[in-house]
């Protein structure tokens, strides 16, 4: 008897087939950062594939001109009391405009699982804006469900600068937010392959965070 025969039995029969009983933990991902700042590309990442566009501002208009959101489930990602759960990661990338809750809200009436707050260190980062935003947007508990990622961490190696000196020398609010975000600070090297050698590394670290707080999502604050 093959395979699809016995699971038509099983379910005939009230039991559940592998395929069935598979949990799938869905989190859902908030991109924040400036124009440049590679934010589309970490989505790149994070989904494992080249599904937001990327490339530079226009006469100064940004490639990701209004909301974007991407959707992958990985199979069998991880162990959840003992059993193989699948992973489905849905990626909002945001404008680096003014955001208002209710469009955010129309695409993700569940929440946000992490906030991704995404920097260049090889910019000037002496504006905070992006703080106030995810503040205005969910309150103070955000930071609880952030995590903040360098891009372009090459630069610092050609620098001669690890990544804890480079906190110790940044902006007083990046500093700060390295510190206090849930899920801490994260460095991408724009040198290598993003969907294939850094995704993972970062998925595990979003996983991991979701975890940390149950699983709970972010609500948005009404305007």
């Amino acid at each position: 008897m093959d395979d699809k025969h016995c699971g038509n039995i099983l379910s005939w029969l009230g039991f559940q087939t592998r395929e069935e009983q598979q949990d799938v933990l869905v989190l859902n991902v908030l991109l924040l950062g400036e124009r440049q700042s590679g934010r589309s590309s970490v989505g790149n990442a994070i989904i494992g594939g080249h599904e937001f566009q990327t490339g530079t501002c226009v006469s100064g208009v940004p490639v990701t001109a209004e909301l974007g959101v991407r959707s992958r489930k990985f199979s069998a990602f991880f162990r959840r009391q003992g059993a193989e759960s699948d992973l489905m990661l849905r990626v909002m990338d945001t404008p680096p405009t003014k955001l208002h809750p209710q469009s955010l809200q129309e695409l993700c009436t569940d929440g946000v699982h992490v906030v991704v707050v995404v920097v260049r260190v090889d910019q000037l980062n002496e504006n905070s804006r992006l703080l106030h935003q995810a503040e205005s947007l969910f309150g103070p508990e955000w930071r609880d469900h952030a995590m903040l990622v360098f891009t372009h961490a090459d630069h610092l190696g050609e620098a001669g600068l690890q990544p804890s000196l480079y906190l110790s020398q940044t902006s007083d609010w990046l500093r700060s937010l390295a510190k206090e975000a849930g899920g801490g600070a994260f460095f991408l090297d724009n040198n290598s392959d993003w969907p294939s050698v850094r995704g993972r590394p970062l998925r595990d670290k979003l996983l991991q965070l979701s975890a940390k707080n149950h699983h709970k999502a972010l609500r948005f604050r009404p305007d």
